[in-house]
């Protein structure tokens, strides 16, 4: 049976049973998501897309988890098909517990932690780079940026240069950049100023966000993505913005235009 084709794979420039790497090297993707519809399932979906062996994945993963530990990503991914202990032990998973970090857990030299964490994702960046078996571009992924700023202390300062260490990755080395953001938690002008950055930067903005007409049994909410890089070697012309709906399964997402289901 043919794989039904993903609206989200689709908008992100990705073909079903295309050899490109996934996400595509030199990118920057930001997930913004709001408390009421949580966005963690499209990170869930490049997770399992970039360490798939088939349709174009077979990449590495260096996972920042700041929000959950090792078991609860393994759980979520077993559903969806990917077993994440198989790829931690073939070294194409490399998880970074951050709720355990030395450096970021309490203390005040936090410019030094951040430093140090950076210095390990380069290395293991630069190891995977050097690996034959590497079929597809390494991604770095941040789940989430809040307990980002909670690790710094609340020092954009020490956020944003982390972000931008990371950032300047995926030119030098080809890899991608998975950021998952919460845009309502945002007040201060400083904030907003973060938030701000972090749009000029990314080359994809994917927004979550609840339905407009209200809930509904069959629809979990809507998905609006930016492409603000239109790939020069795209075969075919890409919209810059789309928009769908979506209904999250325990195996995996669906999703669907608007009125598509009536």
């Amino acid at each position: 049976m043919a794989e039904l084709p993903n609206l989200l794979d689709e908008a992100m420039g990705f073909a079903p049973g295309s050899a490109a790497p996934f996400p595509r090297g030199g990118v920057v993707v930001l997930v913004e998501d709001c408390v009421e519809t949580s966005g963690a399932f499209v990170l869930h979906h490049f997770l399992k897309r970039a360490l798939s062996s088939g349709g174009g994945g077979g990449g590495a993963v260096v996972f920042l988890a700041f929000a959950q530990p090792f078991a609860h990503y393994d759980r979520l991914l077993r559903k969806l098909g990917c077993n994440l202990s198989v790829q931690r032990k073939n070294n194409k998973l490399h998880f970074f517990d951050l709720l355990e970090y030395p450096g970021l857990r309490k203390g005040n030299a936090t410019n030094r932690g951040f430093l140090d964490l950076y210095r390990e994702i380069q290395r293991v960046v630069e190891g995977c780079s050097l690996q034959e078996d590497n079929k597809g571009c390494v991604n770095i992924m941040i789940d989430d940026l809040s307990f980002l700023e909670i690790a710094a202390h609340g020092s954009m300062d020490d956020v944003l240069d982390f972000l931008h260490y990371c950032i300047s990755l995926t030119s030098v080395m080809d890899c991608s950049l998975v950021i998952l953001n919460h845009e309502d938690i945002y007040a201060t002008e400083e904030d907003h100023e973060l938030l701000t950055h972090l749009r000029y930067f990314s080359d994809f903005l994917i927004k979550v966000g609840p339905l407009n007409t209200g809930l509904a049994a069959d629809v979990h909410g809507q998905l609006t993505i930016v492409n603000k890089e239109i790939f020069k070697d795209h075969a075919r012309p890409m919209q810059k913005v789309r928009n769908f709906h979506f209904k999250v399964k325990e195996n995996g997402v669906e999703t669907f235009y608007p009125g598509s289901r009536h």
